[in-house]
């Protein structure tokens, strides 16, 4: 199956959370500037949209968002000083993040879910498809997970969401999708949507990652799309509404596709899945790995 799609060049990154799982750290500092490593989450996400040529960058924050902004933009003083010293490499450290995409900024305000900030996003992104990427999900640069679901989504149409098959006592943390195969090994068409669902309700062992590609008609569902789990606008309600729409007759902004990921992620959201990031991402760095390495086999072999 081959339509004639309009090219996708923006992505939305929510970013409006309070980061109450990683409290006191947090309190005075946005969850998405949180290291890992030497570079904040904030910054791997956006490269990653970056790298699927999504240049046109909305991040829909909340208040004490500020360092956000502050990161993005240029820092003239400190460029500065990094200049007359001749310290180069820093320099361009610190020029990167500064010239990495267009970055455009909205608030949501009342923080009303993921369903809510997706909205908050319909007048910058129009009436062209879109990405949304979640900030707690890090996916490695040498899988290109988005990459692969923009051109899914230019094949079929419609919707992509990523799929990652989990344990079956995991699924009530994530979305779950009912899904039919297709003539691709890693496509599937989505045939259902629940998030969060007891284990012995769950359709199914896919659990939705923290990736999207919609369809414009999005918005228009979101709008009308009442709270649910958590007295929240779900995006997942609103893409089960997609789902039955399509169903019924292919309505407009159908169908839902998944893109089944058997990739690296890295779960900064939870705190120990932080660490766990930090302490691969450090190992496979060439300036780092070596070093730590050592220090942490050492380490673990004194700890047993």
């Amino acid at each position: 199956m081959s339509h004639a799609h309009p090219r996708i060049s923006k992505a939305v990154i929510p970013a409006a959370g309070l980061g109450t799982r990683f409290l006191p750290a947090t309190k005075a500092t946005p969850k998405e500037m949180l290291p890992v490593v030497d570079k904040p989450a904030i910054q791997y996400v956006v490269e990653e949209a970056v790298s699927a040529g999504l240049e046109d960058v909305l991040m829909v924050t909340g208040r004490n968002k500020r360092p956000l902004e502050d990161h993005f933009d240029r820092n003239y003083e400190l460029e500065s000083a990094l200049a007359s010293k001749g310290d180069a490499d820093r320099l361009a450290k610190v020029q990167e993040s500064s010239d990495l995409a267009m970055i455009h900024y909205v608030r949501q305000g009342d923080p009303r879910g993921l369903g809510h900030a997706v909205l908050c996003a319909a007048p910058h992104v129009g009436d062209e498809p879109f990405a949304v990427l979640l900030g707690d999900d890090l996916i490695d640069p040498r899988d290109p997970l988005l990459q692969r679901m923009v051109e899914v989504q230019e094949t079929y149409g419609g919707s992509v969401i990523a799929l990652m098959e989990v344990a079956p006592e995991q699924i009530h943390l994530y979305g779950c999708a009912a899904v039919a195969p297709t003539g691709d090994s890693d496509v599937v068409q989505v045939t259902g949507l629940v998030e969060k669902p007891d284990a012995a309700d769950a359709p199914s062992n896919y659990a939705i990652i923290g990736r999207y590609v919609l369809d414009p008609h999005i918005f228009e569902i979101l709008r009308t799309t009442r709270p649910g789990r958590g007295n929240e606008i779900q995006l997942t309600d609103a893409l089960q509404q997609l789902v039955q729409a399509d169903e019924s007759a292919g309505a407009e902004g159908g169908p839902v596709h998944g893109v089944v990921f058997k990739g690296r992620r890295y779960d900064t959201g939870d705190r120990g899945d932080y660490l766990r990031a930090i302490v691969r991402l450090a190992c496979e760095r060439e300036d780092l790995g070596p070093d730590f390495r050592t220090w942490l086999q050492r380490y673990v072999a004194e700890e047993m």
